[in-house]
């Protein structure tokens, strides 16, 4: 076969001439330059080699001859100098300007870092008035003034170090559970269930409904929906046919409040264990996981967590460093309930058997251990929810409920053996009303029902306790609470 050749004109070389020479070289430079990350150019791996980064400038410094940059791009808390002639220097070249940089990463000859990034060129992306812009160079923000700005605030070294520690924590706590056996379940957000049994529910219909009375059925769901306020209900669906599951997803409750406390938004890590019968599985599983969460954090995010406890929460370290090294602690609720009276403190809120633990209950519970944390367990019977399994025990009727109270914080975890036997779970729903409505749940009972427990941990908590912060608001990307602004 014989291929026809045809002949392709030749490529003007006018197109060339209208091309500057700095307009090829920049082109040309972006093109064979690798683009990294700021972390990746910090560890000295790319010493030598032409790179490209992109990212906000934390800082200006104009000289005679050079310009001084500080690049961030959210990979690491400390930022790249940058060096670069002063020619380069431009009036939107400011203080939180986005930049797209290209040079050679060479060793620098400041102590203060390692390596610098010797700029050829440098292109502002995205300008930023400095005067406008709530965050100025030299300041060190308070959370409160930060917390006004939930849209920028992702731009200050604080809570860009929170957010690089909240997703290596929850990246800890999925690789407990796979390592462990546990199979991840996708609960329902949308649920008819008020696990909890509170009433703090939000409601869920769709715009622009309206109840028509004529209607037999007025609901988008055959139900009143709302959403979930735990996912524990379909966890124990699921631990039907699997020995261990969990999940990690957000869980809502309508509390009007706006104390440092409360969110109307928050994520739960919820497990479930087939096959126990012992409040020890559980808390072993909740003291492990803890510990192992923590220890991954203080591992990869050491200087981000650095921060936390050397300017907003001096000493916390050691308080981390003391509950990773010490067993925690365990307590019967009575015990509680006698460690609370005879102590010489006025609490707000009663001590009597049969009070529900307040937080400042919770609190001194830990400070009488040690300040390590706490296992309360065998609360009273009336006190949890319908699924609590009945010690059937005297005089004092309690439940096989346990709760984890940390320092700082109070209770970070709560759960319980699951009440399995049919005929005491019937009693229980039938005095509660709640025998129609959950007679799936009922079902569960009778088809290959075993013992089993679970439990759920505040996420947000989870992150207040380890770093020291008060104000449960600055440990989560976009805070939602009663009268918030929604974004």
């Amino acid at each position: 076969m014989l291929l026809t050749l045809q002949r392709i004109p030749a490529f003007s070389t006018t197109v060339f001439c209208r091309c500057s020479a700095e307009f090829l070289q920049r082109h040309c430079s972006r093109m064979l330059s690798k683009k990294v990350r700021v972390s990746d150019a910090l560890s000295g791996k790319e010493t030598g080699s032409n790179i490209r980064i992109q990212g906000w400038v934390r800082s200006v410094r104009p000289q005679k001859d050079n310009l001084f940059l500080h690049v961030n791009d959210g990979s690491s808390l400390k930022p790249l100098q940058v060096v670069a002639s002063s020619h380069l220097n431009t009036r939107d070249l400011t203080f939180g300007c986005a930049v797209d940089i290209t040079g050679t990463l060479e060793k620098s000859i400041n102590k203060r870092q390692n390596v610098e990034l010797h700029a050829q060129h440098i292109k502002v992306v995205g300008e930023c008035n400095p005067v406008d812009f709530p965050f100025k160079i030299k300041e060190r923000h308070s959370l409160e003034y930060v917390r006004q700005f939930p849209h920028l605030r992702c731009r200050t070294n604080a809570f860009s170090s929170l957010l690089r520690i909240r997703s290596e924590a929850t990246t800890a706590i999925q690789s407990f559970f796979r390592d462990n056996g546990y199979v991840q379940i996708h609960t329902p957000v949308i649920t008819s269930n008020d696990c909890e049994g509170a009433g703090e529910l939000f409601q869920v219909e769709p715009a622009g409904h309206k109840n028509d009375s004529d209607d037999p059925n007025p609901h988008f769901f055959s139900v009143p929906a709302y959403l979930t306020v735990s996912a524990q209900l379909h966890l124990e669906v699921m631990a039907g046919a699997f020995s261990a599951v969990y999940t990690f997803g957000p869980t809502f409750r309508a509390e009007n409040s706006q104390s440092r406390r409360h969110l109307a938004e928050f994520y739960m890590v919820e497990a479930e264990i087939a096959f126990t019968e012992s409040l020890d599985d559980l808390m072993k599983v909740m003291e492990d996981l803890f510990k192992a969460a923590t220890e991954h954090v203080l591992s990869c995010c050491a200087e981000d967590v650095e921060l936390f406890h050397k300017y907003i929460a001096p000493g916390n370290r050691d308080q981390v460093d003391l509950m990773l090294k010490r067993k925690f602690n365990v307590i019967s609720y009575t015990e509680a309930i006698d460690i609370l009276k005879s102590s010489s403190q006025n609490f707000t809120f009663s001590t009597e058997w049969g009070c529900d633990l307040q937080t400042e209950h919770e609190k001194f519970l830990v400070k009488h251990c040690g300040n390590v944390p706490v296992f309360v367990i065998n609360y009273p019977y009336e006190l949890k929810p319908f699924y609590a399994r009945d010690n059937q025990d005297q005089p004092n009727h309690t439940a096989a409920a346990v709760d984890l109270l940390v320092p700082g914080v109070g209770e970070l975890c709560g759960g319980s053996l699951r009440e399995e036997r049919l005929e005491l779970l019937s009693q229980r729903l039938a005095r509660a009303g709640l025998e129609d409505t959950h007679a799936w749940y009922l079902q569960l009972r009778e088809f290959g029902s075993v013992p089993h427990g679970g439990f759920g941990m505040g996420f947000e908590r989870y992150l207040q306790c380890i770093l020291g912060l008060h104000n449960i608001k600055d440990v989560i990307p976009f805070a939602r609470f009663s009268h918030s602004c929604l974004l």
